[in-house]
């Protein structure tokens, strides 16, 4: 599975919109949720990877970009809809920048937070997608 975008269903209203995420919208059951936010400009969140959690990233307010390594090449995802989110698949190095005044980044994991499932550091994701 690769990184992609998914639109999270609505049910529009001139009183406001509603966004559902549920059924099969994402391939996992969250058992994690939180969100990153005041995140100051210039500043990147992220800088690391996971080698099995899967996560959906939602922008509630504002914009970021999500940028995606692979270990071969680097794709940038431009997340600015609060009805589209970012499916991230375990093994995908990540790094969340030029976040909008307000941003609001949501993020729906796979697994309970488990410091064992990270990598931190760069070379180290670089020797665990050649192994």
């Amino acid at each position: 599975m690769t990184p992609h975008k998914i639109k999270i269903p609505k049910i529009e209203d001139r009183r406001g919109n509603l966004a559902v995420i549920e059924k099969d919208v994402i391939p996992f059951v969250s058992k994690r949720v939180y969100y990153l936010f005041d995140v100051p400009s210039g500043a990147s969140r992220g800088g690391h990877a996971h080698k099995n959690l899967y996560q959906f990233l939602i922008p509630l307010s504002g914009s970021f970009d999500v940028v995606l390594d692979d270990g071969k090449m680097k794709n940038t995802f431009t997340l600015n809809r609060p009805d589209e989110g970012l499916l991230i698949p375990p093994g995908y190095w990540r790094e969340l920048e030029n976040f909008s005044s307000a941003g609001i980044c949501l993020v729906l994991a796979s697994e309970e937070f488990d410091e064992d499932d990270y990598i931190r550091e760069y070379n180290d994701y670089v020797d665990y997608k050649s192994s």
